[in-house]
Formats: C-alpha cells, sequence, structure tokens
C-alpha cells in the first residue's frame, strides 16, 4: 500500500495526541449511530465514535439524564458545534445482532462502517447494538432490503431536500457552521413526492446521498425527520485530508457510492434525485449509462436563478455549460423545479411501468416513521 499522503499523516497525528490528552483529562467516548442497509445477505453497520466528556449519562428516567440529554440537542443545534468534536481512532466497537457478536475497529475519522454477512434479519427495520469501552450502548438503525424488492430511491441533499446555497463560501460558512437547522428551508413539495413514493411501493429503500461531512449527520437527521422526509440509510463523507491528497472528492464519493450500491443490490433499480446546480446530473448520466439496468429514471430538480447565481455565480445551471449525454441512456430524464412538478412527471411514468410493493415486507416493518429518531 502506499504511503499516506502527508496532509493525512499530519491530521491523523494531531487527532491522536489531541485524543490522548482528552483521555488524561478523564474523557470517554460516545457512539453517534447512523442507519445502515443490507439485504437478506448482509447488512452494512454504520456509526461513529467520539471523544466525550459525559460519556456514561444518566438513563433516560433520570431527571438529571433527561435535562442535560434536552440542553445537548439543543447545543448540537449550532452547526459549528458538529465540527470541534474529536473523533476516537483506531478503538475497538463490537455490534450485536440477536447472540451474535462482532467484533471491529473505528477508522482515522472516528468511522464505523461494519459490513457483516450471514445475519438472519429478514426484510423491513430492525435494530443492532453497538457497543464500545467507556460509551453507553447504543441502538442503530438498519434496513433490510428483500430480494423481490425491485424499486428505490436514491436523493441528494443539498439543494435537492434541503435549501443550503451551497457552495458559495460565506453562505456555505454561515449555514453550516452558524445558522440552526430548525431555519433552514425545505426544497418545496420534496417530502410530499417522497412520501407518496414510499406510501406507493411499500418497502421501498429511500439513500439520502450527500457530499456532506459525517459531522453534520445528526443535524440532517433532525431536519429530515421534522419536514416529514421518509427515514433511510445516509451516506456522508469526510471532509479534509485523505490518503491521497488534502481533499476528498465529492464526485467520487457518489460514484463510489452509486457503484457500490448496484453490486449489493443488484435487483434493485434506482430513481435518482438530485439538482443541476452542480454535478448530479453528469454523476448519475454517467451511472445510467454504465448500469442501465440499475436505473429507472433520473429526477432532477431545476434551482431558480438565484439559486444558480448562489451556486455556480451565473444564471445558468453547470448542466446547461457542460450538458450531460442524457441520449446515450436508456432512462428517462426528468426535469422540474420543485417536488410538486417532479411528483407529477415520475407518477405517470411509474404507472405506466407498475412497481409491484415486495410481498415480503411485513406490516410490522413498514412502521418505521421512529427510525429517524434511533
Amino acid at each position: 500500500m502506499a504511503r499516506p499522503h502527508l496532509a493525512a499523516l499530519m491530521e491523523d497525528a494531531w487527532n491522536r495526541r489531541k485524543s490522548d490528552m482528552l483521555r488524561e483529562r478523564g474523557w470517554g467516548t460516545k457512539i453517534v449511530p447512523h442507519t445502515g442497509y443490507g439485504s437478506v445477505g448482509f447488512v452494512r453497520v454504520l456509526a461513529r465514535v467520539l471523544m466525550s466528556r459525559e460519556p456514561m449519562r444518566a438513563s433516560s428516567g433520570d431527571a438529571a439524564g433527561t435535562v442535560q440529554s434536552l440542553k445537548s440537542a439543543e447545543d448540537e443545534t449550532r452547526g459549528w458545534r458538529a465540527f470541534i468534536t474529536a473523533p476516537a481512532i483506531d478503538v475497538p466497537v463490537t455490534i450485536r445482532i440477536g447472540e451474535r457478536e462482532i467484533d471491529g475497529r473505528t477508522d482515522r475519522s472516528g468511522l464505523v462502517d461494519i459490513t457483516i454477512n450471514g445475519h438472519g434479519l429478514g426484510p423491513g427495520w430492525h435494530q443492532v447494538e453497538i457497543e464500545s469501552p467507556l460509551a453507553r450502548p447504543r441502538k442503530a438503525a438498519v434496513l433490510i432490503i428483500g430480494t423481490r424488492q425491485t424499486f428505490g430511491m436514491v436523493s441528494d441533499i443539498d439543494d435537492t431536500v434541503l435549501s443550503t446555497s451551497l457552495p458559495r463560501p460565506v453562505i456555505a460558512a454561515w449555514n453550516t457552521f452558524v445558522k440552526a437547522e430548525g431555519t433552514r428551508r425545505p426544497v418545496p413539495g420534496m417530502a410530499t413526492f417522497y412520501r407518496h413514493l414510499t406510501d406507493s411501493h411499500p418497502g421501498m429503500p429511500v439513500i439520502y446521498l450527500s457530499t456532506g461531512a459525517w459531522n453534520t449527520a445528526p443535524s440532517l437527521t433532525r431536519f429530515l425527520r421534522r419536514n416529514g422526509y421518509p427515514p433511510g440509510p445516509m451516506l456522508l463523507t469526510d471532509w479534509g485530508p485523505t490518503h491521497t491528497g488534502w481533499f476528498r472528492s465529492g464526485q467520487d464519493h457518489k460514484r463510489s457510492a452509486l457503484a457500490r450500491l448496484a453490486r449489493e443490490l443488484p435487483h434493485v433499480k434506482w430513481l435518482l434525485v438530485g439538482d443541476d446546480g452542480q454535478n448530479d446530473p453528469k454523476i448519475y448520466t454517467e451511472f445510467a449509462a454504465r448500469r442501465p439496468d440499475n436505473v429507472r429514471a433520473l429526477a432532477i430538480r431545476q434551482l431558480s436563478v438565484g439559486e444558480q447565481v448562489l451556486q455556480n455565480g451565473i444564471p445558468v445551471s453547470h448542466d446547461d455549460l457542460v450538458p450531460a449525454p442524457t441520449q446515450d441512456i436508456k432512462a428517462p430524464v426528468l426535469r422540474a423545479p420543485d417536488g410538486f412538478a417532479l411528483a407529477r412527471l415520475v407518477g405517470p411514468m411509474l404507472d405506466r411501468d407498475p412497481i409491484d410493493p415486495d410481498p415480503e415486507v411485513g406490516a410490522a416493518a413498514l412502521e418505521a416513521s421512529d427510525m429517524w429518531g434511533v
């Protein structure tokens, strides 16, 4: 394996020194669970382990513990707090599924990303338990996608479901580090559009794919839940140095995540939802050309002139400047300015090619409204 980039070595050394210093001051760790996914053959469990001043807080039934939990939730509302956390690097974790225990370790960013085969879970929503030394055990939701489920959705987040005004530097910094998530605006009609799809196709997976950092996952989860979006796994990335350079490529992250979904869930055809502010049309079109059997359609939200100016500095979309070769793919490409208009386009398309609900998914598995809260 090639020697890691100098930037990554410097960041790792700083994070280890910071973690050691915090441990000397009596800090422990805390587990931040994320929603995972899988099929009947495997499950991908996601979480982060962070350094924490109070790793073993009182139980939720204790008044002091409840007050502390509410205060912590309020504190985390400001985005900048998520970016001053210290990852717990290379610490052991144990994942418990039923009677089975699987051991693993966190990576250089504190991320737990472990794939487990032969889990024995049926289609639908489940919970797995994650443990780590000096941390309170936490439960993480996982969505098992049945072999008869042939339709799903992959959705971008920034400016597709959430108006962020990214990537204009000043506004991006304000939205990410200062602004409370409760003041962020959902894109009109997108939550209604997504709920209509999940209501019409029980068991349909919704996967949120973004170039955002894992640090933002808790605030994004609260935003999606509060605004009525269906629960689903969230595939984010890390900002900053990597083993190959100073910054991670957001486009490569999306490409690799889509390729992995195609390998892991070859029986699913995806509705790919994004916006025309940056590279979603290009990335989705490339994927549809390579994996035509895995793409049902592309649904692109068209940003307004004002949003395009904030995104690109000019009042035209990125796709107008460098058009994606949509004529080379079989999947239809649908464009509209909001979720209401996209629903009117996608609905008739699915009606012409009806998709049967997955008969393997029972009623209990569909009651997933509380999965955002895990």
